[in-house]
């Protein structure tokens, strides 16, 4: 959608990947660090929030849509 709005073209998602792979760039990592990033702060997030946002995570069960169907090729259960 930005593409379109700035260079007047259109690209599938397939297409755009390909393009920016082509260049260089990966969705994966930056480039670089941003110049505002607080490392002492991620530090602390990483220690006391992280681990409880992550003991709330909830374990997928039958009917979640994970792994439900995964042996018969289906992804979703409908």
């Amino acid at each position: 959608m930005l593409i379109g709005r700035l260079f007047h073209v259109s690209y599938t998602v397939e297409g755009t990947w390909r393009l920016l792979k082509r260049h260089g760039w990966s969705w994966r990592q930056p480039a670089r660090r941003a110049i505002e990033r607080d490392d002492g702060a991620v530090e602390l997030w990483k220690k006391e929030v992280w681990p409880r946002v992550k003991a709330v995570r909830r374990r997928a069960t039958a009917g979640s849509g994970f792994a439900a169907g995964a042996s018969d090729g289906c992804r979703w259960r409908v």
